[in-house]
C-alpha cells in the first residue's frame, strides 16, 4: 500500500488515540504527511501518566514487536525516518523487553 492509501485506511477504520483526547489517528497522520520538514519523527508515548488513558506499556511487556510494527506502519504513512519510545525507568520490564 501506499502511504496515502494506508492514511485512507486508518481514517477509514475511525481508529482513535489512546490518551485522554482519543485524537482520530489518520487526521494526525495526514497533518504529519502533508508536514514539510528535514526530518519527521514518530514516537510513542508508552507514559502511563494521564488518569484514565491507556498506553502501550501491556503490549510492550508482552509483545514489543507489535509497537514497534506499529510505529514503522506509521512512520512509512508519514514519511518520518526517526522512532522514538517514551517510557518510565519505573516499568523495568518493558523497559528490558523493548
Amino acid at each position: 500500500m501506499s502511504p496515502s492509501e494506508i492514511i485512507t485506511e486508518v481514517l477509514d477504520a475511525k481508529l482513535r488515540g489512546r490518551g485522554g483526547a482519543g485524537f482520530p489517528t489518520g487526521k494526525k497522520w495526514s497533518i504529519m504527511q502533508a508536514a514539510e520538514a528535514d526530518v519527521k519523527y514518530i514516537i510513542c508515548n508508552a507514559d502511563e501518566g494521564d488518569p484514565g488513558a491507556y498506553m502501550n506499556r501491556n503490549e510492550i511487556e508482552s509483545d514489543p514487536h507489535s509497537v514497534i510494527e506499529g510505529m514503522l506502519i506509521g512512520a512509512y504513512a508519514m514519511g518520518a525516518t526517526e522512532g522514538i519510545v517514551y517510557m518510565r525507568a519505573e516499568y523495568p520490564l518493558a523497559v528490558k523487553d523493548l
